[in-house]
């Protein structure tokens, strides 16, 4: 039985309350492929960029025991073991391969999963089964006309779809997945990147939208102009309050985002152990792992 929200708001810094937690998380990057073509998102293989997508190497399922094992060591107030990527966690499965072992040799640790959703739904079950406690996923919009704008196409059953199609389908499967997820009692956190120009006035639809699917909580996160969005502006701070002020009539929204690395290791804002973690392990570093699939 995942642990429920109050009580993830003592153990998870993404969920606690207040501007800052004491508690550690571990990332682990597991995931090298994705099934969406984001025109925002740009995976890199380095130690110095702290943003999503990002991580020194991709490791496998026991060698993430082994790296929890170490940090714990380093740093003994972690308290959530995560997989954010550095591909889609749904998209291979190491994350839920992962998992499994981290229930098995680390039942004091929160599990922690984020996925672009795609295969939410048809995967919802083993998601169940592995005992992940909290859920995060990205949704940029629930209108295909808007989400066509953010995201090229995807991957799905073999096939490379485009445009609105491939919206519709994104979107259908992730509140399909967000609904069954939630049904299940697992706390569910949807993260939306905001667009200036793009997205910026569908932030309410979205949290209006996925709390009726299910999510406890939303957290929106400022656009890092790159990839086929280089040219794009970062929101000012007034955007986003406006933003976060619009979702909270419907959600919880949660304010200290860190934009983690996919392989951050210790307390957010705090001292990075993630050298120290995976310094042995970078075998993987080559960008032919970004395989689509």
């Amino acid at each position: 039985m995942a642990i429920s929200y109050e009580e993830l708001t003592t153990k998870h810094p993404c969920f606690a309350r207040g501007d800052k937690s004491n508690n550690g998380r571990i990332h682990l990057p597991i995931s090298p492929s994705c099934n969406i073509e984001c025109k925002f998102c740009e995976r890199s293989f380095n130690s110095y960029e702290v943003r999503p997508g990002v991580s020194r190497t991709v490791i496998t399922p026991q060698e993430a025991i082994d790296a929890i094992r170490r940090a714990l060591e380093f740093c003994p107030d972690i308290k959530v073991a995560g997989i954010a990527g550095p591909g889609d966690t749904l998209a291979s499965p190491f994350a839920l391969e992962t998992f499994r072992l981290i229930k098995k040799e680390f039942p004091q640790l929160v599990k922690c999963m984020s996925t672009n959703g795609l295969l939410l739904a048809e995967k919802a079950q083993e998601v169940i089964d592995v005992g992940i406690d909290s859920l995060t996923v990205t949704v940029n919009a629930v209108d295909p006309q808007i989400e066509a704008q953010l995201n090229d196409g995807i991957y799905w059953h073999g096939q490379h779809i485009t445009g609105v199609e491939a919206a519709k389908i994104l979107i259908e499967q992730q509140l399909k997945g967000i609904k069954l997820v939630s049904d299940a009692g697992i706390t569910l956190k949807v993260n939306t990147v905001l667009v200036p120009e793009i997205n910026s006035d569908h932030i309410e639809t979205i949290a209006q939208t996925v709390a009726e699917a299910g999510a406890s909580i939303y957290n929106i996160i400022p656009l890092i102009p790159q990839h086929k969005l280089k040219d794009s502006r970062e929101p000012d701070c007034m955007e986003r309050e406006r933003a976060i002020l619009r979702a909270s009539k419907y959600i919880d929204v949660f304010r200290h985002c860190q934009r983690c690395r996919a392989d951050a290791v210790g307390i957010p804002g705090g001292e990075d152990f993630g050298d120290r973690i995976y310094v042995d392990l970078q075998r993987l570093s080559r960008q032919d792992t970004f395989s689509h699939g």
